[in-house]
């Protein structure tokens, strides 16, 4: 049951990095809530095979902080490369006489 609650949090935590970064319309909406809940099911299954217990803080905190950082730093890679892409595509578009 909590690594269901551990799966919302980082589902929660992914869509929470997807709104406050910039970029929005170049990535999905769904790409933050789908990292952020990957991350904290590995992170809460990697914890408890590690011996943390269920009831205790820290296994609630490294879990949810560390699916908040993954999908903050995969939305911000994937929204500045698709940014840069596109500005290259529109030059060399441009370039062409298209």
């Amino acid at each position: 049951m909590e690594l269901l609650f551990a799966v919302l949090g980082g589902l929660i935590v992914g869509a929470v990095a997807h709104v406050v970064l910039p970029w929005r319309s170049t990535r999905g909406s769904l790409l933050g809530p789908v990292v952020g809940g990957i991350v904290a099911a590995v992170l809460w299954e990697a914890l408890t095979w590690a011996g943390w217990q269920y009831d205790a803080t820290w296994i609630w905190v490294v879990t949810l902080v560390g699916a908040g950082v993954v999908a903050l730093v995969v939305e911000w890679f994937l929204g500045k490369r698709r940014t840069a892409a596109d500005t290259a595509y529109y030059e060399r578009v441009k370039a062409s006489g298209a």
